[in-house]
């Protein structure tokens, strides 16, 4: 993987809003950051999956700024050799101490499952959902650092949780309904809206375009035209191929009047 490209997924993180943007979602607190446009400077391994890849951006991020310095990331919390869960990252800001969970989610908005704006937005394969997330943060991930366990962890860094805050760092890219593309949201961040989804009925809708399938990794980049573009009928033999799998890829779509678009292609 060349610094460029990785410089590419990096524009294309800092690029991401925050899934909502001020005040408490769920009872959960935003991490407050206005992102710096940085040139990129890590060794990153290219085997992490997509969040511990996004994780290390973040890392990388926050050490950008002199109000900050983290304390640890990536504490497994252990009972007896089983692991209770992990915390993020410790960190002090303006020299308080800050317990955050990371998150970085592509979801689909489907009103179909779920009553509520947040109850609609799933994972594009729909094996996951919005509001998971947000019940296991709430009643998994945060809880972890008022366990006795993680309290004696803590006593090896001088910290007490009850001196922790907790706060989450939260981007998404929303898709929303090719049919229904003037949605405007009312919890979330309308800026989250990164582009629209559509399904295997919906692609003769699209013969004149051109697309092109990421790499997962590159889910996180800006489209750009330096790709190499397939035509609809060659898009169609690959796109049969996720379908079958149960897969929904995210593609990029270079439109007649050469507009670039995300979409993903949904199997459902």
């Amino acid at each position: 993987m060349t610094k460029h490209i990785l410089q590419k997924r990096y524009e294309g993180f800092l690029n991401t809003p925050f899934l909502w943007k001020s005040g408490v979602l769920s009872n959960l607190n935003p991490f407050e950051i206005i992102s710096k446009s940085n040139k990129i400077a890590i060794n990153i391994d290219e085997k992490l999956r997509l969040g511990k890849y996004v994780e290390r951006f973040v890392s990388f991020e926050l050490e950008q700024y002199k109000n900050i310095s983290i304390i640890a990331e990536n504490v497994q919390i252990q009972d007896n050799n089983i692991t209770l869960g992990e915390l993020d990252c410790l960190l002090l800001k303006n020299n308080k101490p800050i317990h955050l969970e990371i998150v970085y989610k592509f979801y689909v908005y489907d009103t179909s499952i779920g009553e509520t704006e947040i109850e609609h937005f799933i994972g594009p394969n729909r094996k996951d959902s919005l509001k998971e997330k947000i019940t296991k943060l709430t009643e998994k991930q945060l809880p972890l650092l008022h366990s006795n366990e993680c309290k004696e962890y803590l006593k090896t860094l001088n910290l007490k949780s009850e001196d922790i805050s907790q706060q989450v760092y939260f981007k998404a890219q929303l898709f929303v309904p090719f049919s229904n593309q003037d949605i405007q949201l009312k919890t979330l961040n309308n800026d989250c809206i990164n582009g629209f989804y559509i399904n295997k009925n919906q692609l003769n809708q699209f013969n004149d375009c051109k697309f092109y399938i990421p790499q997962k990794k590159d889910w996180l980049v800006i489209p750009h035209t330096n790709v190499k573009w397939l035509h609809p009928n060659e898009f169609e033999t690959v796109a049969k191929d996720y379908f079958n799998q149960q897969f929904s890829p995210l593609c990029w779509v270079k439109l007649k009047n050469g507009e670039l678009k995300k979409i993903f292609l949904v199997w459902w």
